[in-house]
């Protein structure tokens, strides 16, 4: 039997631990809000999306991470410095990009709850990044 093909998507469940605040961030970050209700709220991301829950735990927060490609880093690390999101929303500093010994050039920016997203530079010869 084939496995289906054409209308998957992944979307992650991001935690948060004042889901008020986190929406704000992922809206400041300029991620389009698709849903928002009591408990969650999407987010789009290209033709993907995550949902942000409210939900926190401490100890998952801490070791979750997300990866975004983006075809221009510098551009993505520009708006991010201008965010000045650790005055905004008392998160750790984002790191500017730099490369990495796996090969990709990554901006690491922190959310309010502590996930961790890599901001990643799409190699031009991989276009299946």
């Amino acid at each position: 039997m084939a496995v289906p093909d054409g209308s998957e998507s992944a979307r992650p469940f991001v935690p948060a631990k004042d889901f008020a605040v986190s929406k704000v961030f992922y809206a400041a970050l300029g991620f389009p809000m698709l849903l928002d209700d009591t408990g969650v709220a999407i987010f789009g991301v290209g033709a993907g999306a995550f949902i942000l829950q409210n939900h926190y735990q401490e100890d998952w927060a801490g070791n979750f991470m997300m990866q975004l490609m983006v075809d221009d880093l510098d551009a993505w690390w520009a708006h991010i410095e201008a965010l000045d999101l650790p005055s905004r929303f008392g998160v750790k500093a984002p790191s500017a990009p730099a490369m990495q010994p796996w090969g990709l050039r990554i901006a690491y920016v922190f959310d309010p709850s502590g996930v961790l997203w890599h901001v990643a530079q799409r190699r031009q010869e991989r276009v299946d990044e």
